[in-house]
């Protein structure tokens, strides 16, 4: 057992446990020494269609400006590509709405917060289309006719906890299908992680 004069060994423990804290916390934001722009998801990189940051597993592929990103993230249990908003949050659509309408506002858009923009919507990396309704939400960015929300429920980048949820919302992919009518089901190609059935 050692001994320090003036000091209890708690006191040096609880030291040294901050001084390994504080080193930990600098390499994972990308302190003096590391290459990449820092920041709270670490460094990122260059590539076709925006930058590319890592946080948690997820890898986010995000341009400047953008308004809808892309991540792969795990989706009822497969790795998919799924639309994000520009800060990793999980985009969802509601089998409610139509490409012209957007059915949850009010209390409904407390819970799944729509994603609306106040110009044209920007996206990376993204084989589909971006557009704009005008909803009771404002002005709110659709994928493919789809109009997009968040899930309040979601904290984390890799969240994808309103999958499947009252039968009706689903995580918005890269392949997501061009929406029609309100009511649809949804519609993926295979491999898709739509509903419970995971496809």
């Amino acid at each position: 057992m050692a001994i320090f004069r003036g000091r209890s060994s708690g006191s040096v423990g609880a030291l040294a446990g901050l001084a390994l804290v504080a080193t930990l916390a600098l390499a994972a934001c990308g302190g003096a020494g590391s290459s990449g722009s820092g920041g709270l998801y670490g460094g990122s990189s260059s590539s076709t269609g925006g930058s590319s940051t890592t946080s948690g597993g997820v890898r986010l592929q995000c341009a400047s400006g953008a308004t809808v990103c892309t991540k792969t993230v795990s989706v009822s249990g497969k790795s998919q590509t799924a639309l994000a908003d520009s800060s990793g949050k999980t985009l969802y659509y509601f089998t409610s709405d139509s490409a012209t309408s957007a059915t949850c506002s009010g209390s409904c858009a407390q819970l799944w917060p729509p994603l609306t923009a106040s110009g044209s919507p920007m996206g990376t990396s993204l084989p589909g289309t971006l557009t704009m309704i005008s909803s009771n939400n404002g002005s709110q960015v659709t994928y493919n006719g789809h109009p997009l929300y968040r899930y309040s429920g979601d904290q984390n980048q890799s969240d994808t906890k309103g999958e499947g949820l009252f039968g009706k919302w689903y995580v918005a992919t890269t392949d997501l299908a061009a929406g029609s009518g309100g009511g649809a089901s949804p519609t993926n190609t295979p491999g898709g992680g739509y509903g419970p059935g995971g496809y």
